[in-house]
């Protein structure tokens, strides 16, 4: 490799060459050699070259003594210190710079040589190692981090398209389920009175047609609203629309509006809608013919919902449904900060209740 030729020649040009030039062959010129070559492993093996280098350095500065000493070769040296520095971080860097300071202290001890030199061809070195190493570290921690940001950002994605998933399968429950519990009601009324009552049969025909095309409408603000079209902001009057359809329908409902129902956000306008809806779709599907009464009351900053039915006057209808209508009303109730209950109440009846807090 490029890099490891480079170590090679350099070695060679501040060992060999000063050597031969004086003429002074000895054990001196392997040893330092043999430290310089140990750089071609600063990649692999950084506190091994450390260790091996300046073993080997310490061993040629113990045969030299006072005798002749190639100064150019303290630029091996030099690239050990650097590469010490490169080799241990954290807590071991600082044992590695006190170490540094004993080893050139005992190298001045040995070498014919001004620790001035030494100092200048080791301890700026070892700096530019540190600095280095800490360049590398803060690379590699920014990298994780983004590693890290991304898998955030993916899995944030995720479950925002697992949460927009669940809103619109719980938007089109509400919608689809409460249309077709009213066309099926109303086809079996249809059914039984075609033959005995035509006037009748024909309007609950008609009940089915006007649930058909409510429902539609809705499908179609949902689409609008999914495609970014702006649409009206929802409102409590959304309640009485629902109310009076499912009167039109057959359903004997009631609403009354208690306190304040300016200044609710249209968030809460919108689900206090479903949980009407929702109560009103429960009643026709497993209390056919009972009474059912809606109180929508506005409190201080705030907001109450109750929709009750009484027991059940004849047999449930199968409608089927999923059961998940409660469930995922729940979730969007609690996802506003609201707090929601459904069950049972004395006389066999059941109650769907909301509040939602300013």
């Amino acid at each position: 490799m490029p890099e490891k030729a480079a170590i090679a020649v350099l070695v060679t040009g501040v060992v060999v060459v000063p050597t031969a030039i004086a003429g002074r062959w000895s054990p001196l010129t392997v040893l330092l050699v043999a430290a310089g070559l140990t750089l071609l492993g600063w990649r692999e093996r950084p506190r091994l070259v450390t260790a091996a280098g300046g073993t080997l350095w310490l061993a040629g500065a113990l045969v030299a003594g006072d005798r002749w000493f190639p100064d150019p070769a303290l630029v091996i040296m030099a690239m050990l210190a650097g590469v010490a520095a490169l080799a241990f971080g954290g807590r071991a860097a600082w044992a590695a710079g006190a170490g540094l300071v004993a080893y050139l202290g005992l190298l001045w001890s040995i070498v014919d040589s001004s620790w001035v030199a030494l100092a200048m061809f080791s301890v700026p070195a070892f700096v530019a190692g540190t600095v280095l190493r800490l360049r590398r570290e803060a690379a590699r921690q920014l990298a994780e981090r983004g590693r890290e940001l991304e898998q955030e950002r993916e899995l944030f994605a995720e479950l925002a398209l697992r949460h927009e998933r669940t809103r619109i399968a719980a938007e089109l429950h509400d919608i689809v389920g409460h249309a077709i519990s009213v066309m099926i009601i109303q086809a079996a009324a249809g059914q039984r009175l075609v033959g005995r009552d035509p006037e009748r049969a024909a309007a609950a025909f008609d009940a089915i047609a006007a649930s058909a095309r409510q429902g539609r409408a809705d499908l179609q603000r949902l689409i609008d609203l999914l495609g970014g079209t702006e649409v009206g902001a929802p409102d409590l009057s959304l309640i009485e629309e629902v109310v009076t359809r499912a009167a039109r329908h057959g359903l004997d409902v009631t609403c009354r509006f208690e306190g304040a129902r300016d200044g609710v956000a249209a968030p809460v306008a919108h689900i206090a809608f479903r949980v009407v809806q929702e109560g009103l779709t429960n009643a026709l599907r497993h209390a056919p013919g009972t009474a059912v009464r809606v109180v929508v009351t506005g409190v201080e900053r705030g907001l109450a919902v109750r929709v009750e039915n009484g027991a059940p006057g004849r047999e449930p209808l199968e409608l089927g449904g999923g059961g998940r209508g409660l469930s995922g009303l729940r979730e969007r109730v609690l996802e506003v900060g609201g707090s929601f209950s459904a069950g049972p109440v004395a006389g066999g009846g059941w109650v769907v209740e909301a509040a939602f807090r300013g």
